[in-house]
């Protein structure tokens, strides 16, 4: 993934460190520092968290019932709880 940082350089763009983002909700989606670590979370429409990747290698995917409760759990390592939604149709 190509760092933020480096796109805002790329575009003579004036920031600091870190950087972060937010979406709509105030969930971060983005952070970076100076020590070119990052990662970035993704959420659903409920805000529950979906996703999480970083700049070491490690990610999680995340899935969610009606009610909020999580149902499945995968990560970079091979770890997979549950049953992903996409089995379940």
């Amino acid at each position: 993934m190509k760092k933020l940082s480096k796109t805002y350089k790329e575009l003579g763009i004036d920031f600091s460190f870190p950087i972060k983002i937010n979406d709509a909700n105030g969930n971060e989606t983005y952070y970076e520092d100076s020590s070119d670590y990052w990662y970035k979370h993704k959420y659903d429409a409920n805000g529950n968290k979906t996703y999480f990747e970083s700049s070491d290698g490690q990610w999680y995917k995340y899935e969610y019932d009606d009610n909020g409760d999580r149902t499945y759990y995968e990560n970079s390592e091979g770890y997979k709880r549950g049953t992903p939604k996409s089995t379940n149709q």
